[in-house]
């Protein structure tokens, strides 16, 4: 089983690889139950609410966890993965804007990823290069 900093780090990654927006880490273990992060992104269409959805539960997995719990459909555009430690909420703009869950959870701690968005941005283009040659 994952540490949640890790997991959360995973999915993360997994996210940016496939160009999910506005990518929040929420650290809500000392607030609430129902997890130790919230993970909040924004997909531009319901093809990438399905394309991320099925890679965090890819990275998920590639570390021992699975998905508890899912809840919403593509074409609603919110879908929740509870992973336990870590719950990850996709939304399409519209969604992320009326529900505003980033206000709702406001005592959570802001987690800053810039440093880890930074290394999987250039992991990505080391690829890139390394497919070309």
């Amino acid at each position: 089983m994952a540490e949640a900093k890790a997991l959360a780090e995973a999915l993360i990654r997994a996210l940016d690889s496939k160009r999910a927006q506005k990518i929040e880490l929420l650290r809500v273990g000392d607030i609430t139950i129902l997890a130790d992060y919230f993970i909040l992104c924004t997909a531009t269409s319901t093809t990438q609410i399905r394309t991320l959805s099925d890679l965090c539960e890819e990275a998920a997995e590639n570390l021992g966890e699975t998905v508890h719990h899912k809840e919403g459909e593509r074409e609603s555009g919110w879908v929740l993965l509870d992973f336990s430690t870590v719950v990850v909420h996709i939304f399409l703009p519209e969604q992320r804007e009326f529900y505003q869950l980033e206000r709702l959870w406001k005592d959570g701690q802001q987690v800053d990823i810039s440093a880890l968005l930074e290394l999987s941005r250039q992991e990505r283009k080391q690829q890139l290069e390394e497919n070309r040659a």
